[in-house]
């Protein structure tokens, strides 16, 4: 407690502070409610930042800092009221305004203002998921016009072509010995590789830009008010330049799976369309202003790619000897792979499905 006081008296924030208590369950950073005193000095939240994952921890503030004042420009001239419930606000140093991270020798640290009467949903249903392409459509949205120049957080997050190159490289080493028994996974993942580079050809042809992603595409990523309207986009780490496959595909990825990723009975992992018809009907409300006609026309690509991706980093992992995914059984990555194959190829039998209803709500 009196280590984490020491920090927090490194931002310039108000009042004094009452209590610090662990607050929600994120796997990647350590978060922490501040409660100040007297009653009408605002709370905060303190987070401890991974810089294993996130090792330019100066890019990624910088980044969090453009896209949210960006934000909060385009909040302010429209004259939306309430902007500190509807953009997160991080903190800076006392000693330094512009800087809004501390290094205590060891860890990373940053501040945000606490969004009082707002919380998060974990349940994917469809009205869920509709409220979840809305907001994350109209994010990148609000950023199709952003000034600066975004890093990558984490360089070749979504890059296909880098996901196959490690493949390969775990195919010819076979560290662990695996592959003999698996070949015919790995045929069939290659024998998919054109096909599923098709976002970097596109790109390479001037057919297909980078936007500002969220690139963590998620119902619980929203916050909502107390009557269930989305207050604002969150957990800001992977914002960074991609396609807008990445937050179209990775949500449909989890959110419309009707299995676990890890699944071990396949007769209970399929694509489920009515997931999918309302996470796209969100999205295109909010994002269709902006999206290229290439762009919409490969958002069912896009569906197909993200467990394709996922297989492929699963199998190449297990090659591996499971040196990256944390592991429950020997097995596990197998198991993994396996699963969203078979999601894959669920969501390959709907194409013609996705298509239309996707040409239905554009002509609407």
């Amino acid at each position: 407690m009196e280590k984490l006081q020491t920090i927090v008296a490194q931002f310039a924030t108000e009042g004094d502070v009452k209590e610090i208590k662990p607050l929600g369950n994120g796997l990647i950073n350590d978060t922490y409610i501040v409660r100040t005193e007297p009653a009408d000095a605002p709370d905060y939240v303190l987070q401890r930042i991974n810089h294993h994952i996130f090792t330019d921890v100066e890019g990624l503030q910088r980044n969090i800092k453009a896209v949210t004042s960006h934000i909060r420009r385009k909040l302010e001239a429209e004259g939306a009221d309430d902007i500190d419930r509807k953009v997160l606000t991080f903190i800076g140093l006392r000693s330094n305004g512009e800087q809004t991270y501390f290094f205590d020798g060891e860890s990373y640290w940053r501040m945000m203002l606490f969004i009082p009467d707002a919380e998060t949903f974990e349940a994917v249903t469809p009205e869920y998921s509709r409220y979840a392409g809305e907001a994350f459509g109209h994010f990148q949205a609000m950023l199709v016009d952003i000034p600066d120049e975004l890093t990558e957080t984490i360089p070749d997050f979504h890059n296909m072509e880098f996901r196959l190159q490690q493949l390969r490289e775990a195919i010819d080493v076979d560290a662990a010995g695996r592959l003999s028994s698996v070949k015919d996974i790995a045929d069939d993942l290659l024998r998919r590789a054109d096909r599923m580079c098709l976002a970097e050809q596109l790109h390479r042809e001037g057919r297909l830009p980078k936007r500002i992603c969220h690139c963590d595409t998620k119902v619980n990523n929203m916050m909502f008010d107390k009557d269930g309207r989305v207050l604002c986009v969150i957990d800001l780490d992977t914002v960074m330049p991609s396609y807008v496959f990445s937050d179209y595909g990775d949500f449909l990825r989890t959110g419309a799976n009707t299995g676990a990723e890890d699944d071990p009975d396949l007769s209970r992992v399929e694509f489920n369309m009515e997931i999918f018809r309302a996470f796209t009907e969100g999205y295109l409300r909010s994002a269709s202003g902006f999206l290229t006609k290439e762009e919409i026309e490969n958002l069912p690509y896009a569906a197909e790619l993200f467990p394709y991706m996922q297989a492929v980093r699963f199998f190449a992992d297990y090659l591996n000897g499971d040196t990256y995914y944390k592991t429950a059984y020997p097995e596990h990555n197998l198991v993994r792979t396996r699963a969203q194959i078979k999601l894959l190829e669920s969501v390959e039998a709907h194409e013609a499905e996705m298509q239309e209803f996707i040409r239905q709500q554009m002509a609407r």
